[in-house]
């Protein structure tokens, strides 16, 4: 089987999750989210994007209901042994299926955690779910029981991290000697990927960020590319991901000479990030951290142009998105533990001077201060 945990580490984290339900009162959770199945069963699939549910039994009873094409995948890469597969038929309702499915297991009436906050529950299939289990039990939103589970990686799960980070690092060396004036992107963007690749990686659960010129105050992936002037601004967010894990990093990289700005900004950058790793560990929480990026940038006079967030836990995540739940913004009470993993981001998009500056490091928190992943350096990088 194609499992890349010990059958052991899985049943642990059985365990650890149906304590939580007992504490929480629940007979029963219904996960969506396909990295809640993948890390607590192994399974792996982008069969997601249809309607499938593991149902999670107090006594840690497990039932997958899937469709036809994920029957083998499920078999092959997780530790699931009973699976369902509901037909697929014109006006099909999978919800039914589950209902049925839920009346085999004794829970009629019972208090039922459900994974609404997913990608992997349609607002469709929602509806669908919500109108079956109505009267059927009591129906709880417990969509973060299994996301906080996840924030403290064991040793196997850090592991998986330490290969995504060199496999991040590995992608800069591929891209840096291709950013050059008259650079193409498309040459960029393949040479960093395929370092992940070649280096034994996945597909990130996100695309990369590549965009030059004006399109380095995005921060999103969009189509199209273009060759690099000499004096130009390329904005770079990647991951390395292996066996599904990430490792995010971020860098703006001057072509040529910069500006005063660009040096202004990255100045910027370079002291909040110092601000954040400063305090980056146990006892701190979400909110203050980005508490300590706000207020260097807005000291300096850069609140418009910053973000109102600073980065996010990292783990095993699926499309479309590398992003965990748990994020760095005001007021977030989560508190910092050991072995956590964190991408930590400057992002400053002046759209007044056209000015890009970013920078951005995954971090694993220890006892005390946190360690880089990545083993680059956070100096400013200017190319020829």
């Amino acid at each position: 089987m194609a499992l890349h945990f010990e059958r052991e580490e899985f049943a642990a984290r059985l365990d650890r999750l149906t304590a939580s339900m007992r504490e929480e009162n629940l007979d029963a959770m219904l996960l969506f989210a396909q990295e809640s199945m993948y890390w607590l069963t192994g399974y792996d699939t982008f069969g997601f994007c249809f309607f499938q549910c593991l149902v999670v039994k107090a006594d840690g009873a497990m039932t997958l209901l899937t469709r036809s094409a994920d029957l083998r995948q499920a078999r092959q890469t997780s530790t699931i042994e009973r699976i369902v597969v509901w037909t697929d038929r014109t006006n099909a309702d999978p919800a039914l299926d589950l209902k049925n499915l839920l009346s085999d297991l004794d829970l009629l009436g019972e208090r039922i955690g459900v994974e609404y906050d997913t990608h992997g529950l349609t607002g469709a299939n929602c509806r669908k779910l919500d109108n079956q289990l109505h009267s059927f039990a009591e129906m709880v939103d417990a969509s973060y029981l299994v996301s906080q589970l996840r924030l403290i990686k064991s040793p196997a799960e850090i592991a998986h991290v330490r290969r995504a980070a060199s496999l991040a690092d590995a992608a800069l060396d591929a891209g840096l000697p291709l950013i050059k004036a008259g650079g193409d992107e498309a040459d960029i963007l393949a040479a960093m990927q395929g370092a992940v690749f070649s280096g034994g990686g996945d597909y990130p659960a996100n695309e990369f960020i590549i965009g030059s010129g004006q399109d380095a105050l995005l921060c999103r992936y969009k189509a199209g590319r273009r060759k690099l002037d000499e004096n130009d601004q390329l904005t770079l967010e990647w991951a390395g991901s292996f066996a599904h894990y990430h490792a995010a990093m971020m860098r703006t990289v001057i072509i040529g000479e910069p500006t005063p700005r660009h040096i202004e900004l990255y100045e910027a950058c370079r002291e909040a990030l110092d601000a954040i790793t400063a305090i980056l560990k146990p006892g701190t929480t979400f909110g203050q951290v980005f508490d300590a990026h706000s207020d260097v940038m807005d000291r300096r006079g850069l609140t418009r142009h910053r973000l109102n967030a600073c980065g996010y836990s990292l783990g095993a995540r699926f499309t479309p998105s590398w992003m965990e739940h748990q994020m760095f913004h005001a007021g977030n009470p989560i508190v910092i533990a050991p072995d956590m993993t964190l991408f930590v981001h400057m992002i400053i998009m002046d759209s007044e001077a056209g000015a890009a500056m970013t920078l951005g490091q995954t971090y694993l928190t220890t006892a005390d201060a946190p360690e880089s992943l990545s083993a680059k350096s956070l100096d400013l990088i200017i190319a020829p």
